[in-house]
């Protein structure tokens, strides 16, 4: 299947599942959807991500992380997420105009010249990019 923005389906795909209460997902594999995984296990909004060798493609098998809830009900670590910038609509800033998402609650992931990282890192380094999504 020919995706046209793999960033927005990877979010996307993370969105149902949750919505779904399941505990992990399968997406198809690339350098990028490695990054923003690394991302948000190092921020802590999912347990673990893996990559399964397939052909003809590699799969990342991507472990979800809950909340205890109230009662026995799980709630899902990641509140909302949403694609940013789309392949129809780059959407680039400098350091300075770089969202703070929820007042710092959540987090925004940038592309910049030197790689995927965090809206927080990019700011100290003082360097600007491309708003990939924000996750709170």
């Amino acid at each position: 299947m020919v995706v046209s923005d793999p960033i927005g389906d990877l979010l996307t795909r993370i969105r149902n599942a949750q919505a779904a209460n399941h505990d992990s997902l399968e997406v198809p594999s690339s350098k990028m959807k490695l990054e923003v995984l690394r991302i948000l296990l190092e921020e802590g909004y999912i347990k673990s991500y893996e990559l399964v060798e397939a052909t003809p493609q590699n799969n990342i098998k991507v472990a979800l992380k809950y909340a205890q809830g109230v009662g026995h009900r799980r709630t899902p670590v990641i509140d909302t997420i949403k694609r940013i910038s789309k392949p129809g609509l780059r959407i680039y800033v400098t350091s300075d105009e770089i969202p703070m998402v929820k007042r710092g609650l959540g987090i925004s992931i940038v592309s910049t010249s030197r790689g995927l990282m965090t809206g927080r890192s990019a700011k100290r380094l003082g360097i600007g990019g491309e708003v990939v999504a924000t996750i709170f």
